[in-house]
């Protein structure tokens, strides 16, 4: 069971609870510190992948 399991009703949970946790004014600044994070993960994550493939190509050449 993982986090692909939530569903809606969990969903919905999540976000009530982070409203009375953080409050409603706090909430879109961890939303975006989040998906900037995101982001940035996902652009690191390519990179190296990108240079993995580069050397396997050059390997394959020699």
């Amino acid at each position: 069971m993982g986090l692909a399991n939530i569903g809606i009703p969990g969903l919905i949970l999540i976000v009530v609870l982070a409203l009375i946790i953080f409050g409603p004014k706090k909430l879109p600044e961890i939303g975006k510190a989040a998906g900037e994070t995101l982001r940035e993960f996902k652009s690191t994550a390519n990179d190296i992948m990108e240079d993995k493939s580069e050397n396997v190509e050059q390997k394959d050449k020699s």
